[in-house]
């Protein structure tokens, strides 16, 4: 199996439906041969029939239960412990693949052993370019973003620094980390830096999945060549400063930040 397409829904029935579609049509022409490839859907307790349409439409997809929300991390895992294909790509339900990028990704990983992910470019629904790979954060870097502190020069810098502002995002190269909204990873290398860490709920998985690449040798990529759309919806950045841990999404984002920076010794 040359790709194993690993989905996770959380009530997003139509929006995983869009994302299967996008896949069907995409071009899996690779040389002589087209390549192998097996969709794994886990739901997360969802309770909106994301099974039920999904098996209609799609009886070859795997189609796995989880009986509880188990989190982000956590519920891929479910699927990536399923998936034989040589790269098993991770990929929100919220994004909707552009015709070559499975095949544009593909043939960068087979011409390049020493990296063990890579993702695409990633538009906002309007087309307009969306943040999509990083420096490494800052602790302070949720005060930056979300109080007043953040008109400061200083502040604005910290965060440009973290969204890579003054880089070039044309040219495929080394990043710190990427969004995990769309990761093509080689199954190989996944599996020996241990998969998600499931003591993120939510938020900073996609940071420290990165992170643990580079500990064990692997080089993360940016590769901008070939694109993805992606509906992403920033649910903690709507929330004011003064309202944040009154939310759970926040207090979530807060949770996974601290045990972030405890893992990796606020490095």
């Amino acid at each position: 199996m040359d790709i194993s397409i690993v989905i996770l829904n959380y009530k997003g029935k139509e929006l995983t439906l869009n994302c299967l579609a996008s896949i069907a049509s995409a071009d899996f022409n690779y040389g002589d041969r087209i390549l192998s490839r097996e969709i794994i859907l886990v739901d997360n307790n969802s309770g909106d029939g994301v099974g039920e349409a999904t098996i209609k439409l799609y009886p070859e997809i795997k189609f796995i239960q989880n009986p509880k929300n188990t989190g982000m991390g956590s519920g891929n895992n479910l699927g990536i412990r399923q998936a034989i294909g040589k790269y098993i790509v991770i990929m929100n339900p919220d994004t909707t693949a552009s015709n070559e990028v499975f095949v544009k990704l593909y043939e960068y990983m087979e011409l390049n052993d020493s990296v063990g992910v890579v993702g695409p470019k990633q538009y906002n629904s309007d087309g307009s370019e969306q943040d999509s790979c990083y420096r490494w954060p800052n602790f302070l870097i949720p005060i930056y973003r979300r109080t007043v502190i953040g008109k400061l020069a200083f502040a604005k810098k910290k965060v440009e620094d973290l969204l890579m502002k003054n880089f070039d995002r044309n040219r495929i190269c080394e990043v710190n980390w990427l969004l995990g909204s769309f990761l093509f990873c080689r199954a190989e290398a996944l599996r020996k830096i241990g998969l998600f860490d499931e003591r993120y709920f939510l938020y900073l998985e996609d940071t420290d999945l990165c992170r643990s690449f580079w500990h064990y040798g692997f080089n993360v990529i940016y590769y901008p060549d070939v694109g993805i759309t992606h509906n992403h919806d920033r649910a903690t950045a709507r929330v004011a400063w003064y309202k944040f841990l009154a939310n759970k999404a926040a207090r979530e984002h807060v949770s996974s930040w601290l045990k972030y920076f405890w893992k990796w010794k606020f490095k």
